[in-house]
């Protein structure tokens, strides 16, 4: 048997895995970065980043790298996965890049191609396409936030002149926060309450154009939404309308229509799924902001690590300075975030092509749809606020060079902050995936109680879920007494691991279909009132939701390991996100009895003196399976401390 030191990981094969089906296209996009020099002005003005910003991305536009979802008549592939693809490869090289592209693609132009028909596709999608006409998405209002079924925004029908008028009542129903609002948009998908014949229809969406030749058209009011914490490149502004005029066809028609006469008609009869029905056309945002942050984590872990690597503070027994990596509690901080975002690179792979397969017309059905958005919305959740903490923790273990603007992560970290906002506040959609699975848990059980939840979770998890009256912690005190690795020897199990994260889950889920049922007539005050007791524990059972889909993704991963050596040490890596997220939820599991004391303190010993070292010979390797350039990091920071020990000049910066 090999000693830990003896095995290698075929950076190679595991990175090829990393990049994935779309591989060519990732590399292709790191290409154009490079060779095109599109990397983050830095300390230039806000004014002066956003030109540069909007100049990048007509380069990104004549190379190739913007088209890909698009028809084959426009430059493009109808490849919906590839069109991603490209997208999330721009955090390398400007966070300001890669929204200002998902704005132009991602949303105005995806919105013209996924809910116009032939008429939109032929009159505004080639100009959104070729960058000639930028474009803004009119969502979002100041007043209603994550609540896009109030918003205030009116579309009027007026049958005498064949028009819909735009137009805002009020400050609360201002378009904000929109990228190309403020200075480049030309034009805008604004989505606005239909009305025609004094009758309110819900939200649509209506191409209307905002200006030309860089002046607003009349009855197009916009606002500079200035200086922000991040993101400087993207002109982010404000949008209102005086009654603005347009033809009627430039209703996005494809799920709801108006006559000439202004009868409305719709191939969607319930109101509320023809709504989100059309929000769920526009679901590729989450799925790409996923991907996005995982790219930002790798960046911040390559650098974090290197650094590490090369640091040296405090002598040793020996009286030799250690580099920081050889520090227990640099270990503890950076592994586990290298193993959670290996989880995160896997986890959005399988999302990815869910992602494909329903948006190239492989499998879309309304359940594929459905599954797509609970999953999206969960790992769109907690992917963001996984980003932002690997970021902050990646800065904080380079000490004070971490926190030169040079070295990336500060800007990283701060441009990122509004990720976690983008696409819909974090804690309302894992609400959203908490609802679906307690929908899914009343399919099965339509009146729950504790005798169908015992039922349940021992039908879905087997063993794990024998705790009743407390035997299962007995029986775990007295076999596991004085032996860390008798304790901990179940636990590691992939069989196990599985177990008790399933079973968290399925429990939490559960105890709260049982805690939001109450006796008595229908009453919708006092549903409202069991909801809102309990939002934190909603909010708290999807994100075990979605951790539990992680660990999922990682294992099946494994499978497609050929190299033995690298499925060893990716086992390792998977252990330490399954057995971190053990120690992190190690309050629920020993109140609830699935773990002993004795077994979760064995835990956090094995995650300290097995996996820790275990992985300490490997790290380097698992970071250069991210495949990132130099001029893709943008930092020699590593490499000048590496040179100022040995004493020679630190390099060059461009």
């Amino acid at each position: 048997m090999k000693l830990n030191e003896d095995i290698q990981l075929d950076v190679a094969e595991v990175g090829e895995r990393i990049l994935g089906r779309w591989a060519d296209i990732r590399r292709h996009t790191r290409s154009v970065i490079i060779d095109k020099k599109l990397s983050k002005p830095l300390g230039a003005s806000f004014e002066k980043h956003r030109e540069v910003v909007l100049d990048n991305l007509k380069t990104l536009v004549k190379e190739g790298a913007t088209q890909y979802g698009f028809p084959e008549a426009l430059g493009g592939q109808l490849n919906p996965g590839g069109s991603l693809s490209s997208f999330e490869e721009l955090v390398f090289a400007d966070p300001s890049l890669q929204i200002k592209f998902g704005v132009q693609y991602g949303l105005f132009s995806s919105a013209i191609l996924y809910l116009g028909t032939d008429y939109h596709h032929e009159a505004f999608l080639p100009k959104a396409v070729n960058l000639d006409t930028p474009g803004a998405f009119a969502m979002t209002e100041t007043g209603h936030g994550s609540d896009v079924a109030s918003i205030g925004t009116l579309a009027t029908y007026d049958p005498a002149t064949k028009e819909f008028v735009i137009h805002t009542p009020d400050r609360h129903s201002y378009k904000d926060y929109l990228g190309n609002a403020a200075k480049h948009g030309e034009a805008a998908v604004v989505f606005a309450q239909l009305i025609t014949g004094g009758e309110n229809h819900g939200v649509h969406a209506f191409f209307v154009p905002i200006r030309k030749r860089g002046k607003l058209l009349p009855g197009v009011g916009s606002e500079d939404d200035g200086l922000k914490g991040g993101l400087n490149g993207i002109d982010n502004g404000r949008l209102f309308f005086d009654n603005v005029r347009i033809p009627k066809a430039n209703l996005l028609n494809r799920y709801a229509d108006v006559t000439d006469e202004g009868e409305y008609t719709s191939s969607i009869d319930s109101p509320g799924r023809r709504f989100f029905t059309q929000l769920g056309a526009l679901v590729q945002g989450r799925v790409s902001l996923v991907g996005a942050v995982v790219n930002a984590q790798k960046k911040a872990l390559d650098i974090a690590v290197r650094y590490g690597l090369e640091r040296k503070q405090f002598p040793g027994p020996d009286g030799k300075e250690k580099t920081l990596m050889d520090y227990g509690r640099h270990q503890r901080r950076l592994f586990p975030l290298v193993a959670r975002t290996y989880a995160q690179i896997f986890s959005h792979q399988e999302l990815l092509e869910q992602f494909h397969v329903v948006f190239s017309g492989e499998g879309d059905t309304e359940e594929n749809r459905s599954d797509l958005e609970t999953v999206a919305a969960a790992g769109k959740a907690l992917s963001t606020w996984y980003a932002l903490d690997t970021i902050q923790q990646a800065r904080e273990a380079c000490g004070g060079q971490g926190f030169m603007a040079e070295h990336q992560l500060t800007g990283l970290r701060a441009d990122l902050d509004i990720y976690v906002t983008f696409e819909g506040d974090n804690n309302v959609l894992l609400q959203l995936v908490a609802k679906r699975l307690l929908q899914d848990y009343a399919k099965a059980f339509k009146s729950p109680d504790f005798g169908t939840l015992a039922t349940y979770v021992a039908g879905q998890v087997g063993s794990a879920a024998i705790h009743r009256g407390g035997l299962r912690g007995m029986a775990q005190t007295i076999v596991d007494f004085g032996s860390t690795a008798r304790s901990v020897g179940y636990v590691k199990d992939e069989e196990h691991q599985h177990q008790l994260l399933t079973d968290r889950v399925h429990t939490m889920v559960a105890n709260l279909a049982n805690k939001l049922k109450h006796s008595g007539p229908k009453d919708k005050a006092k549903e409202a009132e069991l909801f809102n007791r309990h939002q934190n524990d909603l909010i708290l059972a999807a994100q075990a939701h979605a951790e539990l889909i992680m660990w999922e993704a990682f294992t099946t991963a494994l499978k497609s390991i050929k190299d033995k050596d690298s499925l060893q040490i990716l086992t390792w890596l998977r252990d330490l996100y399954g057995f971190t997220l053990l120690e992190e939820n190690m309050a629920w599991y020993v109140v609830n009895g699935r773990l002993s004391s004795a077994r979760a303190e064995a835990i956090t010993d094995y995650i300290d003196g097995r996996l820790l070292p275990r992985l300490r010979p490997h790290v380097e390797s698992l970071v250069d399976a991210f495949l990132l350039s130099p001029e893709l990091i943008g930092t020699n920071l590593a490499a000048d401390e590496r040179a100022r020990q040995s004493g020679k000049k630190t390099l060059v910066r461009n």
